[in-house]
């Protein structure tokens, strides 16, 4: 029982049995209650066939049911599968085959999609996301390398690339995340990320639920989350860095001030100087970091958004000091996989301080296997000497100990032998008045400055001296679907690409 990620949440609830752990709407539970109702709900599982190690699709929005199941799949030793929520029919179904569940949970609406999907209809065993049953049964006994979690996080092409998070994996995760944000027993905090209500859950915090569209938060959705904020003291605020900028222009445009707020986190996407001022000023008296980090490692350095806000982008953006256990290094960027033998191989991949490569991590809280992939390990992951370290496909250097980021490994654009960023120019598009957002692309040989707004070509070229391009393309640029705070190159190619050939 000591690897079952699930002990940090029953010890939170045995010290703090009447705080709320979840407030969802107007609904709140408390940690006593949360915990009967999870030993509820696996005694449930268990009496509906479901074992130890076998895998259970979870198609539950963000609430108090998510986390009451997925503890109580913990608990007894199963494994939660997890699919983005914007995921297409086609690669649901992909996702499904491969993982070869044993079980699904699901709203009435994912249960009316099972119904149209054969993957899910295939699935032996139908659950309710509300089922309880009374009784006794113990947590399970689980290996540290026993996997509880798989998250797709896949694009559109290939074989979906599944992080298999073992209870060893969360467990460092957790530790991880605890000793970044510090979370106390005392604090209200309303978060957005998952895995940070599951820290929460693990130290006896208080987590409430924004009733709010996290990718297109309408004026109305936002002042509901400020009165929410208001009305249950929230002291820290944890979302994505799109949701954070919505927020902090709407608090700025109304004059409204959140005087209990004294700590706001974001991560999961690029935070430049320009939008850190912004937070700065929103969020006047309160602590501000931005965590950088990826699916496989979070985090991997931090920085204050007030010390960001100060900074000067030449070239690259500041992404603060590492964080302590992870071990990082900036190698030759290359699309091939890599094999190291021994650690004497090391100096012909790694670059010297200030070049820029790609940057590479290894860790305890660093993933160490996908779900049925071996070509995303070989692609992803270097061994040496049984230590792994993760490629993040991001690039970077470093200067001393502090991390700059110049955008992602193939999007680096050679120019002249020199590499330059389509990042550092993303941030300089956007500061331009009228350009809402832009980025920089080479498409069959040929430079395309792709802007976003309401500027003509004639003003913008004015803003355009140090930046290299061969024509200006004017159109809608798509966004990551997760967090709608990373621009969606894959896909912005392919237009550009159907845009050229008409």
């Amino acid at each position: 029982m000591e690897a079952n990620i699930t002990r940090h949440f029953f010890a939170a609830a045995s010290q703090f049995p009447k705080k709320t752990a979840i407030v969802e709407a107007s609904n709140g539970i408390s940690y006593l209650d949360l915990a009967i109702e999870v030993r509820q709900t696996a005694l449930y599982f268990s009496n509906k066939g479901v074992k130890k190690g076998d895998r259970v699709l979870v198609f539950v929005p963000m609430s108090i049911d998510l986390y009451r199941n997925v503890l109580a799949l913990f608990y007894i030793g199963a494994t939660a599968v997890f699919l983005d929520e914007w995921v297409s029919f086609k690669r649901l179904s992909v996702c499904c085959r491969l993982a070869e569940c044993r079980a699904f949970i699901g709203t009435p609406k994912a249960r009316l999609l099972g119904f149209f999907a054969k993957e899910i209809r295939q699935i032996p065993i139908k659950l309710s996301r509300k089922g309880k049953c009374t009784g006794v049964l113990s947590m399970a006994n689980v290996r540290p390398l026993d996997t509880a979690l798989i998250t797709f996080t896949t694009g559109s092409t290939g074989i979906p690339k599944a992080a298999n998070r073992s209870h060893d994996f969360l467990n460092e995760q957790f530790k991880a995340l605890k000793n970044e944000i510090n979370p106390q027993p005392q604090q209200v905090d309303m978060t957005l990320l998952p895995i940070v209500l599951f820290v929460n859950l693990g130290v006896g915090c208080t987590s409430v639920l924004a009733n709010v569209k996290q990718k297109k938060p309408s004026t109305k959705g936002l002042s509901t989350m400020v009165n929410q904020m208001e009305r249950y003291q929230v002291n820290r605020l944890t979302a994505s860095p799109f949701l954070i900028k919505k927020l902090a222009l709407y608090l700025v445009k109304t004059n409204r001030v959140l005087m209990s707020v004294d700590q706001v986190f974001t991560g999961g996407a690029p935070v430049f100087p320009t939008e850190a001022k912004i937070y700065s000023k929103a969020f006047a008296k309160a602590n501000i970091k931005v965590v950088y980090g990826s699916t496989e490692v979070e985090p991997i350095s931090s920085i204050d958004a007030r010390q960001l806000s100060k900074k000067e982008l030449t070239k690259g953006l500041p992404v603060g000091d590492v964080y302590g256990d992870t071990e990082l290094r900036i190698i030759s960027v290359s699309d091939e996989p890599i094999i190291i033998s021994d650690e004497q191989d090391w100096p012909e991949l790694e670059l010297p301080e200030g070049a820029i490569g790609e940057i590479i991590v290894t860790g305890p809280h660093v993933l160490k296997s996908y779900f049925k992939n071996e070509r995303a390990f070989l692609k992803n992951k270097i061994t040496c000497k049984n230590r792994i370290w993760h490629r993040t496909g991001d690039s970077g250097f470093l200067c001393g100990k502090e991390l700059f980021l110049t955008g992602r490994c193939n999007q680096l654009l050679h120019i002249e032998g020199r590499y330059l960023s389509p990042f550092i120019v993303e941030n300089k598009l956007e500061q331009i008045p009228g350009v809402e957002k832009g980025s920089l692309m080479e498409i069959k040989g040929s430079l395309l400055l792709v802007i976003e707004g309401g500027i003509t070509s004639e003003v913008l070229k004015d803003h355009l001296q140090d930046i290299p391009y061969d024509s200006i393309i004017f159109t809608n640029i798509p966004m990551d679907p997760r967090h709608h705070s990373k621009i969606d190159y894959e896909s912005l190619k392919k237009k550009l690409s159907k845009e050229q050939l008409a």
